[in-house]
């Protein structure tokens, strides 16, 4: 095969176009064109890309992906299709089993390779090795590479050459070891498909939800490569200074709302390294090391993700294989869904969820805890809602998150520290404005009355009749309720 150069920004005439060897780009949670190392090492060695975009929710097993993460997705692809067009190409959009779907199209553009990021979730992994050795097997050119993380799973592991199971060491290993690759600017132009390839309409996917439930998350977000530079360039300019105090406070916008973004590979790990560390100074140092740890917590999702893929439905910890969740009571689990617990903060949170596809992170932490602590129901419950709401659900990071909370997982939150919502409240939305937002019957109470409205039952009727009188699991009965549990199964494994 001839060789060309490729350098980004300069259109490649080294030889005419309809004498290069043709490869698939499979795009898929890496929906950008810069800093793309499957696009990038194509376009390197020589070959005409044909991006392709395969619908295959199927492929993904018991978490296909939810609505709200649907609805991102078709924007995404929406956007990064305008991308590629605008640069003289196209995104090649099918529908079906992926390798089916692959070898169709490289028997009609003869492709000569097929390259792709890698996907770490456990439905995946082992489909990606099926399609690379039948691939290989039929003489083409296959490579994947990692576009997703700063490292990979299997690149780190403790002194005795297992996995980690603790946050610290790990990101102590990782830091030592780390090398983050070079940015690739977005080519500006690229060749044209080949003219016979079918493409179906992207609304024929079905990711745009029917009724139109997510029209209100756009006013908050923009997903599209586009979008997150400018979400990073938002957050780097602004709420940096600053992040490692307002990152807990629901009330301010002091986080960088880059997790959708990252999830779909809108914008590179490595990118948002570089760029949160050109910013650290004297004034903010702090604050960037914070923001960095973050992005060590999403690495250390993936690590526990890859070797124990069967946390996503079972308990890290065996401990909790004999604790005695309570039954999942539907009207109860609905009410906690629809932000009507009678407890202000988790209710806010969990309306921010249903009206935006997003909940603050702190509160995450504290709507979890109730569900699984007072209402002591199995985190699988809240993941599932979580999954289907989020538009920033990620398998692993979503797993993570529940596990630590409920006390089940890795590194985690002992089941026996129960968040107490109203003193969360009080301390990281102290002037109740995040809770007037969002359960927005409860402004009208003073301030005094508006984290626990119950204590204040005579003005919350006169001036919040419509809000739940009490709790939906008193908070003091819920505590203990779950504190026996705990203990009672810790008996148990112990005997």
């Amino acid at each position: 095969m001839q060789q060309r150069s490729y350098n980004a920004g300069t259109r490649r005439t080294a030889l005419p176009l309809s004498t290069m060897p043709t490869a698939l780009i499979w795009f898929r949670n890496d929906l950008r064109l810069a800093d793309n190392p499957a696009l990038q090492a194509a376009l390197e060695q020589g070959y005409d890309p044909v991006p392709v975009y395969v619908h295959a929710p199927q492929e993904a097993g018991r978490w296909r992906p939810g609505a709200a993460s649907d609805a991102w997705r078709h924007r995404s692809l929406q956007a990064l299709r305008q991308d590629l067009v605008a640069r003289g190409s196209g995104l090649v959009l099918r529908s079906g089993a992926s390798q089916q779907q692959l070898g169709q199209l490289v028997r009609e553009c003869d492709a000569h390779a097929v390259f792709w990021n890698r996907r770490y979730d456990p439905a995946t992994q082992p489909l990606d090795a099926v399609i690379k050795r039948t691939f290989k097997d039929r003489g083409l050119q296959v490579e994947s590479f990692n576009g997703s993380l700063l490292v990979e799973p299997w690149s780190v592991a403790t002194q005795q050459g297992g996995p980690y199971k603790v946050f610290t060491p790990f990101w102590r290993n990782v830091q030592a070891r780390l090398h983050a690759p070079e940015h690739s600017a977005p080519p500006e132009q690229m060749p044209p498909l080949p003219r016979a390839l079918h493409s179906v309409e992207l609304v024929e996917l079905g990711l745009q939800p029917s009724p139109r439930w997510d029209l209100g998350f756009w006013h908050s977000w923009c997903p599209g490569e586009a979008g997150a530079s400018e979400s990073l360039e938002v957050f780097v300019e602004g709420a940096l200074r600053g992040y490692r105090q307002d990152r807990d406070r629901p009330d301010r916008f002091g986080t960088s709302r880059l997790s959708a973004h990252l999830h779909f590979g809108e914008i590179a790990p490595w990118r948002v390294l570089a760029s949160v560390e050109a910013a650290r100074n004297a004034g903010n140092a702090a604050d960037v090391d914070a923001y960095v740890r973050e992005l060590g917590w999403r690495e250390f999702a993936y690590h526990l993700l890859h070797h124990f893929p069967q946390t996503t439905d079972a308990n890290l910890n065996p401990r909790f294989d004999g604790f005695e969740w309570a039954d999942p009571d539907p009207a109860m689990l609905q009410a906690w869904q629809r932000g009507r617990t009678g407890v202000p903060i988790v209710d806010a949170g969990l309306r921010e969820l249903w009206h935006t596809g997003f909940m603050h992170n702190r509160v995450r932490m504290i709507v979890a805890s109730y569900l699984t602590k007072h209402m002591r129901m199995h985190w699988l419950q809240g993941a599932r809602w979580f999954w289907d709401t989020l538009v920033d659900a990620d398998l692993a990071n979503n797993t993570l998150g529940w596990q630590w909370v409920a006390g089940t997982g890795a590194d985690a939150s002992p089941y026996f520290r129960v968040f107490n919502p109203v003193t969360q409240a009080r301390k990281f939305d102290p002037q109740g404005s995040y809770i007037a937002q969002w359960v927005p019957e409860l402004a009208p109470l003073p301030l005094s009355a508006r984290f626990a409205p119950w204590e204040h039952a005579d003005t919350a009727r006169r001036l919040a009749p419509a809000y739940p009188a009490t709790p939906l699991v008193e908070l003091g009965a819920g505590r203990q309720a779950a504190l026996d549990a705990y203990h009672a199964s810790a008996a148990a494994a112990s005997s």
